[in-house]
């Protein structure tokens, strides 16, 4: 019996948990002159992730950085749970997965780099951006055709919400 696809696994999904450099942004950053550091997220991204907000799934963030420009922005696309400066992010998830009373195997976890390798080994659909380590894009189980903060998010996000009949019929929200 072989590997079940990445597939089979799109109708069980209740929760997404996204790292944010190098999957909800290309992992660059510009660093000002007073040593601020600036990156850019896709607006693409941004629909997807307020559209699984609105539809009732769970979005979560956990990041090793700290920065106070990306907590903004994903607050305001209504992403409730961000915890940053995660460096170790095995706690957040657990503290996480308990809050919310979660399955692990209901979850999606997108990562890019050695620190989400932990995680992703504990949750049911691991996924990563096309530009992902190697070591990442061996434990996932999809391997989005989109690049970090190209829309790898929006891709999986999208994939489920179809699956699920929930990506139809949201013409006209507000996405800024």
């Amino acid at each position: 019996m072989g590997e079940k696809s990445y597939k089979e696994y799109l109708n069980h999904i209740t929760t997404f948990i996204f790292d944010v450099d190098g999957v909800l942004t290309d992992g660059t950053v510009h660093i000002t002159a007073t040593g601020d550091l600036l990156r850019t997220m896709n607006i693409k991204d941004g629909y997807a992730l307020k559209t699984a907000v609105n539809k009732g799934y769970n979005v979560c963030i956990i990041s090793g950085g700290s920065n106070e420009g990306v907590k903004l922005r994903l607050k305001g696309l209504g992403i409730k749970d961000i915890f940053l400066g995660a460096h170790n992010k095995i706690d957040p998830l657990d503290e996480y997965l308990t809050s919310k009373s979660l399955k692990p195997e209901n979850v999606l976890y997108m990562g890019d780099d050695i620190p989400d390798f932990p995680v992703m080994k504990k949750v049911g659909l691991p996924c990563c951006p096309q530009d992902a380590v190697p070591e990442i894009k061996a434990i996932s189980k999809y391997v989005s055709h989109k690049k970090g903060g190209k829309g790898a998010a929006r891709d999986v996000i999208e994939q489920v919400l179809k699956v699920q009949g929930k990506w139809n019929g949201n013409f006209g929200a507000k996405y800024d």
